[in-house]
This record gives structure tokens, C-alpha cells and sequence, in this order.
């Protein structure tokens, strides 16, 4: 079963993408950088300038669909793909009617009550089930491609990112942040990209296709209940297409 298809991790996914500050981190000295990760990754990375006109955007591993949404209003057109098929009707629920229910934890079998909402973006934004391991033949071609959290997920990282050339237009964007927490429930160990040197390991693997422009790292914070947190560092990388 596809972990990410329980109800639990939804909640928590809906809390991490659209939660109030308050609601994600109840305490004053927690660490609130590492809120709005979904939203950081799109404003701290993606470069506005000289965009084509129909600009389209590719969003692998969106979730639930925040920075999906974000992206809609840059660019003309965002295609956003998830292998969660819970995690995509919920994107899809919000696009259409703007809101979505949902509960976050307290603690124990406490929950309060939550309105994750969204407001209509300017350009056209879809949400399709896929695997990026495997995305169709006949996808086409994208100005940028956002992929947040996901190559330390992907059962063959190798398969999407010997895709990728084909997918991202000649001086198009490539966006990717992770944190490289490999692990053989998700990744068997032959499939991970390096092991202490995954940076490298990642910009061999692009070159000579992509150019590396920027590279930040990105905190972010996933809240379990009022006292158990995640939080962890990813790597921001922005490339062009060469």
C-alpha cells in the first residue's frame, strides 16, 4: 500500500501546505523558518524574469497542491502530478470549490478542526495522478519543471532525472529541493543518489544538460502533534536548461 494514501497523512499534508502559522507551530521558540515550505520553494527559487508567454509549468510531487497554486499565477499553465491519489482529489477539491475540510492532531484522540482554502489562481492549473518514475510519452515539453521533496521518494531517481532534458525547454528552469533522507521503504539502497555526497552525485548527474544557478538550503517543519514536530533541511537548486 502506497503510504501516502492514509487519511493521517493527508490531515497532516493539508496542515503543512495550507495550516495557520499558530496551528503548525503553537510555541514561540519553535522554529518558524520553516514554515510555508511549499510556498518558500516557488518564491525562493523560481526566476520570474523573461518568461515566455504561454509559460507551462510542471509540478512533480505536488501533494495537495500548494505550490501548485502558486505557480498558477506565474505561469500560464501548471500540470500538477502526485502518486498519492488522496493527496490529488484533495488538490483537486480545492480547486474546484476553494476550501477543504480537514483535522490536525492535538494530541492523543484530541483533533481540532481546520479550512485549508485556496484562493482562484490567474493562469489554468490541473491535477493528474502519475508516477514520476513513469510519466507519459506524450506529456510534452515544460518552461519549468518543480519537483519539491521528491527524488528521496522515488523508487528509481535515476529514471526521472535521465528524463528531465526531454521534459524542460532549451533555457527553461529546473526546481528541485530535497532533503536527501534515503531510506529502503521508499528507495533500495543501489537506487540512492550518493551516500554523503548525494549534492554531488546530483550535478553529475544533470550536467552537461543543466547549469546550476542557485542553490539555498530550505527548512521546513511537519507537524505530527502540538509537541512532536519534523524538522528537517532541504537543498534548494534552481538549473537551466541548456
Amino acid at each position: 500500500m502506497n503510504p501516502y494514501e492514509d487519511s493521517k497523512l493527508l490531515d497532516e499534508y493539508l496542515l503543512f501546505h495550507y495550516g495557520k502559522d499558530e496551528d503548525i507551530m503553537p510555541w514561540d521558540f519553535g522554529p518558524k523558518v520553516g514554515l510555508h515550505f511549499p510556498k518558500r520553494t516557488v518564491h525562493e527559487l523560481v526566476d520570474t524574469s523573461n518568461l515566455p508567454s504561454e509559460a507551462r509549468a510542471l509540478d512533480l510531487g505536488c501533494a495537495v497542491g500548494a505550490s501548485s497554486f502558486e505557480l498558477a499565477n506565474i505561469y500560464q499553465y501548471v500540470l500538477g502530478i502526485d502518486f498519492s491519489d488522496s493527496f490529488i482529489k484533495a488538490a483537486s477539491q480545492l480547486h474546484k470549490k476553494g476550501s477543504l475540510a480537514y483535522r490536525f492532531l492535538v494530541e492523543g484522540n484530541s483533533y481540532s478542526e481546520a479550512l485549508a482554502e485556496v484562493e482562484d489562481p490567474s493562469g489554468r492549473i490541473e491535477f493528474k495522478t502519475g508516477d514520476a518514475c513513469n510519466l507519459p510519452d506524450n506529456l510534452g515539453s515544460f518552461d519549468l519543471i518543480h519537483a519539491a521533496n521528491l527524488i528521496c521518494r522515488l523508487q528509481s531517481p535515476d529514471r526521472l532525472l535521465d528524463r528531465l532534458p526531454s521534459l524542460v525547454n532549451k533555457g527553461g528552469q529546473l526546481v528541485l529541493a530535497t532533503p536527501f533522507t534515503w531510506l529502503e521503504e521508499f528507495t533500495p539502497v543501489e537506487n540512492w543518489i550518493g551516500s554523503g555526497n548525494s549534492k554531488e552525485r546530483l550535478q553529475e548527474k544533470l550536467n552537461p544538460n543543466f547549469v546550476l544557478e542557485e542553490s539555498k538550503d530550505l527548512p521546513f517543519v511537519i507537524r505530527e502533534h502540538r509537541r512532536k514536530f519534523q524538522f528537517s533541511v532541504s537543498l534548494g537548486t534552481r538549473w537551466r536548461r541548456v
